[in-house]
């Protein structure tokens, strides 16, 4: 069994991938970290895959440590961690850094999944809904709270996944799970739509918090567009599209 990295988690202390990296086959051994700005419709699965699939061609070999830190729903963009070699130990700590989103949500309406990726259900009229009424809503939200995580996601169930339970029809009932949110301010509002930026623990859903800001609002709410923007210290406009990445890979 490996023994936990010592590794500070600190950009100062890793080594990033850059335009001008040469990569050898020692070095992504040696540990490498790459940050991608994850394309819509992709899983985190399929941008990781796709980046040991470069790699492995790259240099010949048919297996590489290549690990990432934290999902993205397919519908979402924004910053992934992608580690490499001897990095991959770090995954862990880099889990628990908190992390910034910009999101936005579409009021007098929910779907079963929280998101955009089912039909609209329980349609009601936003057109009473003004600014002044959102801002004491989300100040509700600020701090540790309870949150209870959507049934369509990657929570074990009993050994299964709570997504597959529920798209086999099954009853389930998630217990909710203390967060916290460290920051929470509205970017736009323009009727039904709700634009926020959150700053959050480890273990928060921002599917649930669109669901949640909906249900205080009595109108309900699911999220259409989810971009993380940092973990940690780490922030998307560092990292590379994930096009332009290959690219600079198969060079």
């Amino acid at each position: 069994m490996e023994k936990t990295s010592n590794i500070k988690i600190e950009p100062s202390n890793l080594r990033f991938f850059k335009a001008d990296t040469i990569l050898s086959k020692e070095l992504i051994d040696e540990g490498l970290i790459f940050l991608i700005d994850k394309p819509l419709n992709w899983t985190s699965f399929d941008v990781v895959n796709k980046l040991r699939y470069a790699l492995r061609i790259k240099f010949g070999v048919k297996k590489l440590k290549v690990g990432h830190a934290g999902t993205l729903d397919p519908l979402a963009t924004g910053l992934i961690i992608v580690c490499c070699g001897k990095y991959t130990k770090i995954i862990d700590h880099l889990l628990n850094e908190h992390k910034s989103y910009t999101a936005t949500i579409k009021l007098g309406a929910t779907t079963a999944t929280y998101d955009a990726e089912s039909i609209e259900e329980n349609l009601k009229s936003t057109e009473h809904i003004e600014e002044k009424d959102i801002q004491p809503i989300l100040e509700n939200f600020k701090g540790e709270i309870e949150q209870i995580p959507p049934i369509y996601s990657a929570i074990k169930v009993n050994g299964q996944t709570s997504y597959n339970l529920a798209r086999r029809g099954k009853e389930i009932e998630l217990t909710p799970r203390k967060i916290h949110i460290f920051s929470l301010e509205m970017l736009n509002f323009n009727n039904p739509y709700l634009t926020i930026k959150v700053d959050v623990s480890k273990g928060t859903y921002i599917r649930s918090l669109g669901y949640d800001i909906g249900s205080s609002l009595k109108v309900g709410g699911y999220l259409v567009e989810l971009r993380r923007e940092t973990i940690g210290n780490l922030r998307v406009n560092e990292g590379f599209q994930l096009d332009v990445l290959l690219g600079l890979i198969g060079n």
